[in-house]
């Protein structure tokens, strides 16, 4: 069965789906702050699942494929990394309560999931009929990388959202949390409330990171199938990732270098495409050392500075 097959995608699509309901109706039904031995277990339960779907590939379709959707995870799961820094940031401005964060991030996750299933097909649609914007993704990915290496700190606004500004036009917010809900009926009106506005602003945030990772799973390959589905994956273990990195971030002083060398490796791996296709085995490894490298630097930086 060819990777384009609607029952392939709708197949998959059920699966997640039904996979989200279990999480948040069955294992997280009750709203709780998700302790790091919690997030850990989870986060290794995402991984194993995302490694058993890569053994079926391997088996179902050969070891290029199944090669390619590891790296398009690695990459993507890499990328994340840089996204919870930034969820931490946004929820100790919201001052978001720890017993709340685990429904924002799920139901960010799922809005995400759609959003790029969107950019995927949008993107194989463009490659399919412009080849050459291959190249702009190319440059793109080498300018972003380059970018990343040279900027000193974060510089994140979220009062300066556009969206965020946005909504508070749209429709009144409520002044405090009303518990888990992120709409409440007053006086006859429906108002938003705070955790809507941090929902709006993780959502608006995953595109910016999005416009990065995509182009750079590209890179790997052009089945958008193997596209998505290592998107899906890294992106449902973000959640349980966050719980377990969030406390630590400023422990890998190193990780955006890592990052960077990624997003320029991948970038001109595409722009020389046509010249010569780095095998598939080759560019897993490679960013896989350019990531254990940084991670383990900056482990050694921080041991170092310890007392």
């Amino acid at each position: 069965m060819p990777y384009t097959s609607p029952w392939l995608w709708a197949g998959f699509t059920a699966f997640i789906l039904a996979l989200l309901a279990l999480d948040l109706g069955v294992f997280h039904r009750k709203a709780h702050a998700v302790s790091v031995r919690e997030a850990t277990f989870w986060s290794a339960a995402w991984i194993l699942l995302a490694l058993l779907f890569n053994a079926g590939l391997w088996w179902l379709r050969g070891p290029d494929p199944a090669l390619q959707f590891l790296t398009g995870y690695l990459i993507e799961k890499s990328l994340s990394v840089d996204n919870i820094f930034v969820m931490a940031l946004i929820f100790s401005y919201f001052a978001v309560p720890a017993i709340e964060q685990h429904r924002v991030l799920f139901w960010g996750i799922l809005g995400a999931l759609v959003l790029r299933a969107v950019f995927i097909l949008a993107g194989s649609a463009l490659l399919a009929s412009f080849h050459w914007i291959i190249y702009l993704f190319g440059a793109f990915l080498i300018f972003t990388g380059i970018k990343m290496a040279l900027h000193k700190g974060e510089d994140i606004h979220p009062e300066k959202n556009p969206v965020l500004r946005l909504v508070r036009r749209l429709m009144p917010v409520t002044p405090g949390y009303e518990g888990h809900h992120f709409f409440v009926r007053r006086a006859g009106r429906w108002m938003a409330t705070p955790l809507f506005l941090v929902l709006a602003v993780v959502e608006s945030t995953d595109l910016v990171f999005a416009v990065d990772s995509i182009p750079a799973i590209f890179a790997v390959t052009n089945d958008p199938f193997l596209v998505y589905t290592s998107n899906v994956f890294a992106i449902l273990g973000l959640r349980s990732l966050y719980f377990v990195l969030a406390g630590v971030m400023s422990q890998f002083v190193y990780l955006k270098i890592g990052l960077s060398a990624v997003l320029v490796f991948v970038g001109a791996k595409m722009t020389l495409a046509e010249i010569y296709k780095i095998p598939s085995a080759v560019s897993l490894l490679v960013i896989a050392a350019l990531l254990t490298i940084s991670i383990v630097a900056s482990l050694r930086k921080s041991a170092a500075e310890t007392p």
